[in-house]
């Protein structure tokens, strides 16, 4: 066996993140944003952008503060190095979007559409996600912690080293999802559904227990 590859029985990964660390952006107090054009470097001071079409829009290295992306269009849209602070939206159009090395904090969003969207080493910092619908998604080094989450929709999904820290999160949907040291202590939740599909993930002795029954009615067990 490689020993380099193989894991220790109970042991999780956790996920390979590092800080964001802009190297002083410009400022762009009025910017002009349009479909698939590349930002660099750039510090976006209260943007209102809603209701812009963004879509395949590049930004790396930027820095939003307070920005306003309600019934923004960002399909196809990537991020990359990316700092969103106070981001707020009620409506969230981000689907098939790439984010890479971003980091959301306290983020304000209702209905988050980030169906089908790739994640790779993001961390969310505080906030409030009425829907976060990562349907199809594919996320690699996520870390969620502070969060409150109504509705978590992670179906088809494939998740490896995510972490859910100190969340509370209302419904949970893991159908058909592959996960991978999913990790969810510490976390807590009214309602999982999807229980054919919690192979990888990680919780705690008070977490299996509420989850006991559920997996019981699940496999069709009566318990006396």
């Amino acid at each position: 066996m490689d020993k380099a590859r193989s894991k220790a029985p109970g042991k999780v990964s956790p996920p390979r993140l590092s800080r964001i660390q802009l190297q002083d952006p410009e400022d762009l107090p009025d910017p002009a944003f349009h479909p698939g054009v590349r930002y660099e470097n750039v510090r976006f001071s209260r943007p209102a952008m809603d209701g812009l079409d963004l879509a395949d829009a590049f930004f790396a290295e930027c820095r939003f503060d307070a920005a306003s992306f309600n019934e923004a269009q960002l399909r196809g849209a990537s991020f990359r190095d990316c700092l969103l602070a106070e981001a707020y939206a009620p409506v969230f159009h981000a689907a098939r979007t790439a984010w890479r090395e971003v980091e959301f904090r306290n983020p304000r969003l209702g209905s988050a559409e980030l169906y089908e969207s790739g994640w790779q080493s993001v961390r969310i910092d505080g906030g409030k996600v009425d829907y976060l619908n990562l349907r199809g998604a594919k996320l690699t080094d996520v870390l969620i912690s502070g969060c409150i989450i109504n509705e978590l929709d992670l179906g088809a999904a494939a998740a490896t080293r995510v972490k859910l820290e100190d969340c509370t999160v209302g419904s949970l949907d893991l159908g058909g999802a592959k996960l991978k040291d999913f990790d969810l202590r510490g976390t807590e939740f009214r309602r999982i559904s999807g229980l054919g599909s919690l192979s990888g993930l990680v919780i705690d002795d008070y977490q299996l227990g509420l989850l006991a029954p559920l997996i019981a009615a699940h496999l069709g067990v009566t318990v006396l």
